[in-house]
């Protein structure tokens, strides 16, 4: 299984998850950053969620995070440098899927 599948794959309502999912990707980023090719650059922009690594990859692959930036709108916060900003982004989506967890 790739490691976008398989990432796909682990993107449950289970909060035990989403650190799995982050490891992975930023294993995949340590592993390939120096040389990336397309499809992992596009992995990374539509998948990552490790802020400081977001922002580091919008920084170095501005065209690249321009065009995701309609799939992901938050790249719009990588782009301007903002951890604060990716963070308060991320906080109410992390309460609604900690709302959908205890409702079952």
């Amino acid at each position: 299984m790739s490691l976008p599948d398989l990432v796909q794959a682990k993107k449950t309502q289970r909060d035990k998850d989403w650190p799995m999912i982050r490891r992975l990707i930023e294993a995949n980023y340590f592993e390939n950053y120096k040389k990336p090719n397309k499809s992992q650059l596009e992995f990374w922009l539509c998948e990552m969620r490790t802020p400081q690594l977001l922002i580091e990859v919008a920084k170095n692959y501005p065209a690249a995070c321009k065009r995701a930036v309609v799939r992901r709108p938050l790249l719009e916060f990588a782009m301007n440098g903002s951890v604060k900003e990716l963070q308060r982004y991320w906080s109410p989506l992390r309460k609604e899927l900690e709302k959908l967890r205890h409702a079952r």
